[in-house]
């Protein structure tokens, strides 16, 4: 059974080790080892995530398989659109599923909050990404390429789910 429980103040620490674990064992080759440390304490520290649910809208939910934190979420509300800013599961939780249903569950969310669309950002190079997102019938709308300091660049592409 998968589950989704948002992420309280108490369980950020977790969440971040959660993160980091992740983002380690997955973006390696697609991303140079210093670029990997500097966005997981950029984007996905203690800290970073405090920060962006204090300051930036966001919200974050763990997902568990069989009660197992298996991968995390994050959301951030815009003025037009729910903006998914991660989707992560452990490596041995993909293809089975459970990104579909975080998904789906992303779209509920959406929906309560009276949205029309989600937008995301993949890396161009991230094809196993891109290819899921476009069998759930997002679209590649733009392209952005985002200096984040220390002569790191995220290059994405600008993805959009359109809700029925």
């Amino acid at each position: 059974m998968v589950e989704f429980k948002i992420v309280d103040k108490e369980h950020i620490k977790e969440l971040a080790e959660l993160a980091s674990g992740i983002w380690h064992e997955y973006w390696p080759c697609l991303l140079a080892a210093e670029q990997i440390d500097y966005m997981v304490e950029k984007f996905q520290s203690e800290n970073a995530i405090i920060e962006q649910i204090k300051n930036e809208n966001y919200a974050y939910f763990f997902i568990l398989k069989d009660g197992i934190k298996c991968g995390y979420f994050g959301i951030s509300r815009k003025e037009d659109y729910l903006f998914l800013s991660k989707l992560y599961l452990k490596k041995e939780y993909r293809h089975q599923g459970i990104g579909r249903l975080a998904f789906e569950k992303v779209i509920e969310i959406a929906k309560d909050f009276g949205y029309s669309s989600i937008k995301l950002t993949v890396n161009k190079n991230n094809k196993k990404t891109i290819d899921a997102y476009l069998k759930y019938r997002l679209a590649i709308i733009d392209k952005d390429v985002t200096d984040i300091g220390k002569g790191f660049v995220m290059d994405d592409y600008i993805m959009e789910y359109t809700i029925q």
